[in-house]
């Protein structure tokens, strides 16, 4: 089973590590995670509102997906009413940009290119070693009744592309299926408008990140801001300072399925306002501080496209690992309750409570249940807080430069 993963291509949080996507689990015969079966009630499933999304936590495409949180999302070729709706695609407030995979667009979607013609690959490396090659194009994109007109996208393991670069491997196992992610593609709703940033758009380019293809051969590429993978929500006419996830409490025993809400914009609409959530700001990484027995992680994150609690390490937590292939994830022999204090850069801080309970036993007592509140894994020397953060209360992402609510992104509120 694959550990959580985290993106390192050399920029912001994709760089420092800002998306951890599916784990994979083993439990049963099965690779992967996501997945079907009843919703529970208490979601704020879909709604009628033309900034609301309808996102679903289930067994995902394959059947065996573990807190996956997952949404529709229609591409259009530029300029045109030709267009396809992608489902099972996942949802991550830890990236920024559209990701899908080339097997699933049956769409001709322009192809960006450099200033002298060529087609323009990118490489998202993972913290697991894996990574996911593919083209950068341009396409409408709606959510919901909101529209990102000519927005760059990347498209994963296109039929046709040049091979991977030599500076895109990082030794580990390319990604070329959904089968292999757990999802048809990547939704990046998260804290900044481009997927890279300033590090790609100044030369000396990254080795791995934004290539220039000629033939076969393809050499890395400084990329202007605006030619960047962008996060769709950034290019909405309105709406276009953020978005909430709402999603319900699950039970200690686990869900079949959760449905919810992806909610765009920040205080625009009578249905995004922050309400009581207090606003924790981030620094320019994305990051916040997480308290823990004295011990201040000044690392830590928010990311519904991480399937668990990722934080720190057995001999920290006194948390016993799962045996193989699971040993991604903790496996206490009873349940373990932990308390941290969280703290934005503008000094607002409270606790968060959360239990961790065997990820091996809930599974094997409801092995079709997609959602579980309470599992978690290790991640040294900081905490991410994954998509169980989220069940239960309302969550914001606030995209960076962007006035939401009083205050100015990035930063997330809860």
């Amino acid at each position: 089973m694959n550990a959580h993963r985290r993106w390192v291509a050399a920029c912001r949080r994709i760089v420092t590590g800002g998306l951890i996507t599916a784990c994979l689990l083993a439990i049963g015969g099965c690779s992967h995670v996501k997945g079907g079966g009843s919703a529970i009630s208490g979601g704020g499933g879909g709604g009628a509102a033309a900034n609301t999304l309808a996102v679903s936590v289930n067994l995902g495409p394959a059947g065996n997906d573990l807190n996956i949180l997952l949404a529709s999302v229609t591409v259009c070729v530029k300029g045109t009413a030709n267009c396809q709706t992608i489902p099972n695609v996942l949802v991550d407030t830890g990236s920024a940009g559209l990701r899908l995979f080339g097997s699933q667009v049956s769409l001709s979607l322009t192809s960006f290119t450099d200033t002298s013609g060529n087609p323009v690959g990118e490489c998202v490396p993972f913290a697991d070693t894996s990574f996911v090659w593919g083209s950068v194009n341009v396409a409408d994109v709606t959510l919901a009744g909101e529209k990102a007109s000519a927005t760059p996208i990347q498209i994963i393991s296109p039929s046709g592309f040049p091979p991977v670069p030599a500076g895109c491997s990082t030794g580990g196992p390319q990604i070329t299926t959904p089968a292999a992610l757990g999802a048809n593609g990547i939704l990046g709703v998260g804290l900044f408008v481009q997927d890279c940033g300033n590090v790609c758009a100044t030369a000396p380019p990254p080795t791995n990140a934004y290539f220039s293809c000629i033939g076969n051969i393809c050499n890395p590429l400084t990329v202007a801001l605006v030619n960047q993978v962008q996060n769709p929500v950034s290019l909405f006419a309105t709406d276009n300072n953020g978005v909430q996830i709402s999603l319900p409490s699950v039970p200690s025993t686990g869900s079949a399925t959760v449905s919810g809400s992806l909610i765009f914009g920040i205080g625009t609409q009578t249905n995004n306002g922050l309400g009581t959530a207090k606003v924790y700001t981030t620094t320019p990484a994305g990051d916040f501080t997480a308290t823990y027995n004295t011990t201040a992680y000044p690392q830590s994150f928010v990311d519904s496209g991480s399937n668990a609690f990722f934080f720190l390490d057995p001999g920290t937590t006194g948390l016993a690992l799962c045996a193989a292939p699971n040993a991604a994830f903790y496996c206490p022999a009873g349940s373990a309750m932990f308390n941290v204090t969280t703290t934005g850069g503008n000094g607002t801080s409270s606790t968060v409570s959360f239990s961790i309970s065997s990820l091996v036993a809930l599974k094997t007592a409801n092995p079709t249940f997609a959602a579980f509140s309470n599992v978690g894994g290790p991640f040294a020397g900081a905490f991410d807080f994954g998509l169980p953060f989220f069940y239960g209360r309302p969550v914001f992402t606030a995209i960076s430069g962007k006035s939401a609510g009083g205050s100015t992104g990035p930063f997330w509120a809860y």
